[in-house]
């Protein structure tokens, strides 16, 4: 049998009701008839031991910085259960643990308290930034705004807000409901001008489809005129570049018809030309083979003999009649070029031979002829008087004046 001096917490009695000893007196904490009084005892212990356990983990929860209101709690609910606890130990000393909990945890309350209020301004600023960027998207002019771009960072926006809103700090509820009035505001008044500026767009859509569908039904007329519709049909061009847009797909249909109508007019031209070039094929021979008669004057430089030849050449050209169109300007340049050449080699006859021009000429060189006279008396003096600088000048003005002179062909 347990006796009280071998127990300092408890003792048994020979009807096996067990007691846990207090400050104030012993208390009655259960029964165990069916064993020892040390199973008894031990039995009772082991609900002490599961007490301390408990105590030391909240102590250890306050000590990593645990939520002080679950703390608080939790001290509350377990200095309730120990106080009435069935169970054998030192009751008192988990009381006091209890009882020195209370400071930590008010401690432990200020400091999450300013934890939470710093958080919480930090939360506010955030939402607030998602509050501006939205705003900044309704101030936008709609008309220069790229919906798709635009719709698109409103609704990243909106994300933000609410993983913001579902996982961040909690914000003051007024606070919160001023950001979300703004934010909503916002986004209303970006859909107000997203909705205004479409609807504009199909108004400005519709009446370009009208005006495109009209451009398309006189191109469509042209068709009976063949290839003789092409300037009326290029005309009409011009008017389609300046119409406008009518949106991308329909645009796309638009042009598909407008295209086709062009299509048959210059399908018809190149019926014509087909035909044309199989009929001129013959005139392009014989183009050709005067071409080779008149390269021969790009060296030619009688005047004379060279605008007799071409005007030869010139008269049979005309006679011969047109070449396919794919050659016109090939041949044209090569006759081009000795008409050219021809006509330089009078214009330099001209020059030559035009009175005025001659007699400026002869007066120029009869200037110079008198000023060389004189240099070439000036040599022979320095030349005596061994005067090497007057040598210098004097030889120098005269290979000047006689090089002016061999320039104007005297």
């Amino acid at each position: 049998m347990v006796t009280e001096k071998e127990h300092p917490w408890g003792r048994v009695d020979e009807t096996g009701t067990v007691f846990v000893r207090e400050a104030d007196g012993e208390r009655e904490v259960g029964q165990f008839p069916d064993g020892t009084p040390e199973e008894a005892l031990g039995y009772f212990e082991r609900k002490y031991t599961d007490l301390a356990g408990q105590v030391t983990l909240l102590e250890q929860r306050a000590k990593r910085g645990g939520p002080a209101v679950d703390i608080s709690k939790a001290v509350s609910t377990l200095s309730s259960t120990i106080s009435t606890a069935n169970a054998v130990g030192d009751l008192a000393s988990l009381t006091r643990r209890l009882d020195a909990l209370g400071g930590t945890v008010s401690e432990l309350t200020e400091a999450q308290s300013a934890e939470e209020k710093a958080a919480s301004e930090a939360a506010v600023v955030e939402r607030t930034a998602i509050v501006e960027a939205a705003e900044a998207l309704a101030a936008a002019d709609p008309a220069k705004t790229q919906w798709k771009q635009a719709t698109a960072e409103l609704d990243a926006l909106f994300a933000r807000w609410q993983t913001h809103q579902q996982e961040g700090p909690r914000i003051p509820k007024a606070a919160a409901n001023e950001l979300w009035k703004r934010f909503r505001a916002a986004r209303t008044t970006i859909e107000q001008h997203r909705k205004a500026f479409f609807a504009d767009l199909d108004s400005a859509h519709r009446d370009v489809r009208s005006r495109k569908q009209a451009l398309i039904e006189q191109a469509e007329a042209l068709a009976p005129k063949g290839a003789d519709g092409i300037p009326a049909y290029r005309n009409l061009l011009e008017d389609w570049k300046t119409a406008g847009r009518a949106g991308k797909k329909q645009d796309d249909a638009l042009w598909a018809r407008f295209k086709a109508a062009g299509d048959v007019l210059y399908g018809a031209k190149a019926e014509v030309d087909a035909q044309e070039n199989e009929e001129y094929s013959g005139n392009l021979t014989l183009k050709l083979a005067l071409l080779e008669e008149a390269e021969p004057i790009l060296a030619e430089t009688d005047r004379t003999k060279a605008r007799t030849a071409l005007t030869s050449i010139q008269r049979r050209w005309d006679e011969i009649g047109k070449v396919p169109r794919d050659q016109v300007k090939v041949v044209e340049e090569r006759l081009r070029k000795v008409e050219a050449a021809v006509r330089k080699l009078d214009d330099d006859h001209w020059k030559r031979n035009n009175p005025e021009t001659k007699a400026r000429t002869e007066g120029l060189a009869g200037q110079l002829n008198d000023a060389i006279a004189k240099l070439e008396a000036d040599l022979e003096k320095a030349t005596a008087s061994k005067d090497a600088k007057a040598i210098a000048d004097a030889t120098e003005a005269l290979d000047t004046r006689k090089a002016w002179l061999k320039a104007i062909g005297q």
